[in-house]
Parts: structure tokens; C-alpha cells; sequence
């Protein structure tokens, strides 16, 4: 139940629509979305150029375009090679059922919740990335947002408590990141719904993710069973391993949050070792993964601008890519959680754009979280650069040491999931 001053029944949103975007005839729109794809492809083989153009275009006009109000300020933002400036981009995972029903009856078991929110946040120069997970379960309060069946009608009313995964529901993706901006304090022009065969086709598109099992997991609910060990999971695999609650951590969406961390840091990993940033051919795999399965915002219905952010993760240090679990507490009924006092220093470090590094003890101590690979051979640091001595350096950024209590890892750690002993 969503709790608030003026409560509405949940809506289903159609196509959730958000301030008001200028419309461009249809031609000129997909020949500007050929043209940016062929120039980003051009140093591949010549054969795929053209099949890659129409290829795309047609991924990107199949979907309608999910809106937001602040994605005004990516204007005239250059969309060849990796992009200028920073980014925050939000992530929703919806757990709406696909037609064919393999995942259970569309018609009722789909609540069209957010059950994953996630805000990649790209550092001004580049240098640092902040991926924040926010539990499905945390109560937050959501502002005045437009009706997703009405826009030009009455507002949403705001609400001063409901769980986050209900907010998609409610008020539409628009309303998601409305909600999130209030939370953090930071804007986000650009983001994406994604569905249950999106997290497939992507893992997929890059060869494979490894994962690491430290006890056998064994959860029915999504059908993963794995034994201890090392595994490269893709399709529905990595699908179900995203997935489970049941079977890691302590059963909660705050240890499916660790294990969707783990994922996600070898999937960083992967795309920088294997050079697939840097390869045209591999990068259009994985924009046809995106652009075929995601519900994208406006901004992004260019797949070169979808690429220009890929290419901008290529250089950035894994130690500098830190996945960091949104600060909360249990509700004292346990029913839910509430952003914790240390949620402000995360919110702060966002906003002044400075890099954050977790506490290394605060996520294996965690009743929810993952556990050191005991196989993981120690890091080797790096030899100090040579060149001229009066060159000038730089000074990197200060790092915001977060409190204990903050859970999460960098992309140059490989943790490992454990089996939920409940």
C-alpha cells in the first residue's frame, strides 16, 4: 500500500510522458540516427556499416521513448566518440512479464514494479564512476509528478511514504527519477527501463560474466543452482543469478543487491580486458542488446549517444568504478528499510562530484553482503610513470572515505556470493 496525503490507486503507465520535447518529422530523425551510426562504425569492416544502420534504427524506433524534464540540458551535446562532461543516468529494472510467459502470466503476475533503481553517475573528467543501488524495500517520500495517463492534466499528488519499488507504478519512469533527484539531490537527464530479457541479451552480447560461488546456491524461486566454484553465466543464467534473493546472502533484496554488485563489477571487467569499449563491432553488439530490449529516454534515441557513454567507461581506472548500496536501516517492524544517517555524506560526495571509496571491512562483515574470493590473487600496484620530471600532474580528486555502515565494492574486486543459510 502506498501511503501519502491524497492516495490515488496505483496506474499502469501506457507511455509515460514528461514536459514537453520538440517533435521532429520522421525522416529527418532516423537519417540523424544512420548518419551518427555509421560514423561510429565506420573504422569496422565496410560489410556491417549499412546493415548496422538500419539495424539499429529499427531497434530504436520499435519502443517509445520514455521522457524526462531534465534531459533539456544534453542540447547540442556531441554524440561521436565518447562524451564531454559527466552524466548521471538511472537504471529501472522492471519486473514486468514478457508476452510468451516464461516467466510466469503476464496478465497476473505483473505489477509493473521497479524492483531494481540503479544511478550510474559519470565523474565531470572522467576519472571516477558511482553506480548506487537503492533497496526495492527502502521507504521514500515522492514528489508532485504528472500523471502518466494525463500529462497535461492534474498532477500526481506527492506521497510521504511509499517503498521505491512502487514509485514506476505510480507515477511512471519520469516519477522514478523525480523521486531519486529529491533523494540525492542530483539531476538526471538521460535513463532507461529495462526487462527481464534485456539483463540476457546483454551478458550475452559480451561473451559471458563470471561469477563467484564460495557455498552451493541452490534457490527454486528463479531456478539457479550453482555449485561452488567459478562460473561465465549468459542468457537466463545470468538472468536468474540477478535475480535471486532467495538463495544469497540473507535472503533479502539488500544481499540480491551485493550479488547483483559482484555481477556488475566482472561485467565492468570484462568489457575493459577484452577491449570491447574500444571495438566497434563488439560496442554495436552490445548497443543492439541495449536498444532491443530498454525503453530508453529521449536523449538517448541516438544509439551514437548511447555509444559515447559506453566509451567513456573504457579508460576510467576499476578501481575508480565503485558500486555502492544506498545507506539504510530496518523499519523496527522489519517490514522495510529507511535511508540511514550516512546517506547524506553519499548524497554530498554526487553532488560535488568527488570519488568515494568504501570501507574495506564493511562489506564482508555485513549480514547481507559478499565475501572476498579466497582464490583471488593479491593486487600488484602499478610502477610509478616515467617522463619528464617538470611535467605537471594533475591533483586527483579527494576521496570521500564513507562510514562503515555503507556497503558495496570497486570493479577492480572480485567478491563472491554466499548461499542464504535460512
Amino acid at each position: 500500500m502506498i501511503g501519502g496525503t491524497d492516495q490515488r490507486p496505483p496506474v499502469e503507465p501506457a507511455v509515460p510522458r514528461h514536459g514537453r520535447m520538440p517533435r521532429h518529422g520522421a525522416a529527418a530523425t532516423y537519417a540523424k540516427i544512420a548518419a551518427s551510426v555509421i560514423a561510429v562504425l565506420a573504422v569496422s569492416a565496410t560489410a556491417v556499416v549499412a546493415y548496422a544502420a538500419v539495424d539499429l534504427v529499427a531497434s530504436v524506433t520499435a519502443k517509445p521513448p520514455v521522457e524526462l524534464e531534465n534531459e533539456k540540458v544534453l542540447e547540442n551535446v556531441p554524440d561521436i566518440g565518447a562524451m564531454e562532461g559527466g552524466l548521471n543516468f538511472l537504471l529501472v529494472g522492471s519486473d514486468k512479464r514478457p508476452e510468451d510467459g516464461a516467466f510466469g502470466d503476464p496478465e497476473e503476475e505483473s505489477a509493473v514494479l521497479n524492483d531494481v533503481t540503479m544511478l550510474l553517475h559519470i565523474s565531470q573528467d572522467h576519472t571516477h564512476v558511482e553506480v548506487v543501488s537503492f533497496p526495492r524495500d527502502m521507504y521514500v517520500s515522492v514528489p508532485e509528478c504528472p500523471d502518466p495517463n494525463d500529462p497535461a492534466g492534474e498532477p500526481l499528488p506527492s506521497l510521504s511514504s511509499a517503498k521505491m519499488n512502487e514509485v514506476l507504478s505510480w507515477g511512471g519512469f519520469g516519477c522514478v527519477a523525480s523521486t531519486i533527484e529529491q533523494l540525492t539531490g542530483v539531476t538526471i537527464p538521460v535513463g532507461g527501463i529495462v526487462e527481464f530479457y534485456g539483463v540476457a541479451a546483454l551478458s550475452s552480447a559480451v561473451g559471458g560474466v563470471e561469477v563467484c560461488v564460495v557455498e552451493r546456491i541452490d534457490d527454486d524461486y528463479t531456478g539457479l543452482h550453482l555449485d561452488p566454484g567459478t562460473h561465465s553465466l549468459t542468457g537466463i543464467d545470468a538472468l536468474a543469478f540477478l535475480r535471486t534473493r532467495h538463495g544469497v546472502g540473507d535472503g533479502s533484496d539488500l544481499g540480491r543487491i551485493s550479488s547483483q554488485q559482484t555481477f556488475l563489477a566482472s561485467l565492468m571487467r570484462t568489457m575493459q580486458s577484452s577491449g570491447t569499449l574500444g571495438d566497434p563491432i563488439k560496442l554495436y553488439s552490445i548497443a543492439k542488446a541495449v536498444l532491443s530490449n530498454m525503453t530508453l529516454s529521449n536523449a538517448l534515441q541516438n544509439p551514437a549517444q548511447l555509444m559515447s557513454i559506453a566509451r567513456t567507461l573504457q579508460d576510467v581506472d576499476l578501481s575508480k568504478i565503485v558500486f555502492v548500496q544506498y545507506p539504510t536501516g530496518y523499519t523496527d517492524d522489519r517490514s522495510g528499510v529507511v535511508p540511514a544517517e550516512s546517506s547524506a555524506i553519499l548524497n554530498a560526495a554526487l553532488q560535488a562530484d568527488r570519488p568515494v571509496a568504501i570501507n574495506p571491512a564493511a562489506t564482508g562483515e555485513s549480514e547481507f553482503g559478499t565475501v572476498t574470493d579466497p582464490n583471488a590473487q593479491p593486487a600488484v600496484p602499478e610502477a610509478p610513470a616515467t617522463g619528464d620530471p617538470s611535467a605537471t600532474v594533475a591533483p586527483e580528486a579527494p576521496v570521500e572515505a564513507l562510514p562503515e555502515d555503507v556497503t558495496g565494492q570497486s570493479a577492480a574486486e572480485v567478491r563472491c556470493s554466499a548461499a542464504n543459510a535460512g
